[in-house]
């Protein structure tokens, strides 16, 4: 199959699961349900107000995280580097879970206190990465990602004592966030990581060039003209900002951005330009698919969308690990 029809079919299946996902929930819904003069008003808010903007949601969130799990992975030159287990994520996500833990996650004050904190942690976690790569010259790019991990683990147990040291409603609510899970009302609450999504497909192939340059190497990228440190910085800033605004919205949500890129270079090759927005489509997509299971498999139960996206990345992170890069 040709290149541009591997594309054309992946885009093809991407626009059939946004327009599919919304009609399948605790009971699944028809046109006739609501068009017409038999739909019903309540059929109708379920599907407008609930369902829609949860698919806008899941399909933009899992587009950003994909990629910034690409960019991250041409940055860092390892197939392994993803927001999660870089500690960018588990960094917003102790950010936000701060700013909820000052009793400042709800109102008017929520909407910018959440985000804002996800993205100090966010940024934070992202510092001390890079804080790691300029005292350590000799450190190579493994040891930068189990740096990552490590950075990931020490805000995940700092997230672990705000849940013991608050309250039993402040707990669980702490505790169903970390886990990942798309709920939303309205569809402006379901467009609130579109901006994200913008700046990350924006930056990507704005620096698409520049990105196909670093995975060759420093100093390639350096001869060929990349201003290596301030395109680094840029690239930092803006997948940073992009993830603390969907973690605050959605929770820390790992492996999508490790999954999405590489099924992508599967299908649209390693060019940067090709393969941010096939990776869009795959991550996007691939949230979608996964939440829907979570609304739809365990009715009328919500189950937290993380929790399947963990079970099913967790072997495709081993498979990779030992045995998908030699394939």
């Amino acid at each position: 199959m040709s290149l541009r029809m591997r594309v054309f079919t992946l885009f093809a299946v991407a626009a059939a699961v946004v327009i599919t996902a919304p009609w399948f929930g605790v009971q699944f819904m028809t046109p006739f349900d609501i068009i017409g003069n038999y739909a019903d008003p309540m059929e109708l808010r379920i599907f407008w107000q609930l369902r829609v903007p949860r698919v806008i949601l899941a399909w933009c969130a899992g587009a950003v995280f994909g990629l910034c799990g690409m960019v991250f992975q041409a940055l860092f030159r390892n197939p392994l580097a993803e927001p999660s287990l870089l500690g960018v994520s588990s960094g917003a996500a102790f950010g936000a879970a701060a700013a909820i833990r000052m009793g400042l996650g709800t109102g008017l004050i929520g909407s910018f206190a959440i985000p804002s904190g996800a993205f100090a942690g966010a940024a934070l976690a992202i510092s001390i990465i890079l804080a790691f790569s300029h005292n350590s010259r000799s450190a190579s790019d493994a040891t930068l990602l189990l740096a990552g991990v490590a950075i990931s683990s020490l805000f995940s147990s700092l997230i672990m004592v705000f849940q013991y040291t608050g309250g039993a409603v402040e707990a669980y609510r702490l505790l169903s966030w970390t886990m990942g899970g798309i709920r939303v009302v309205g569809v402006n609450e379901g467009l609130r990581a579109f901006p994200p999504l913008v700046l990350t497909l924006f930056m990507s192939l704005f620096f698409s060039t520049e990105l196909d340059l670093i995975t060759f190497g420093d100093e390639i990228a350096v001869t060929r003209g990349v201003e290596l440190e301030k395109t680094r910085r840029l690239l930092f800033a803006g997948m940073s900002l992009s993830v603390a605004i969907v973690v605050a919205n959605c929770g820390p949500i790992a492996f999508i951005g490790l999954i999405a890129p590489h099924i992508a270079r599967r299908i649209a090759g390693s060019g940067h330009r090709a393969l941010a927005p096939c990776t869009a489509a795959l991550g996007g997509s691939a949230l979608v698919v996964c939440d829907t299971a979570a609304r739809t498999l365990w009715a009328p139960a919500d189950l937290p969308v993380g929790i399947i996206i963990s079970f099913l990345g967790a072997p495709f992170f081993l498979w990779l690990l030992f045995g998908g890069r030699n394939n």
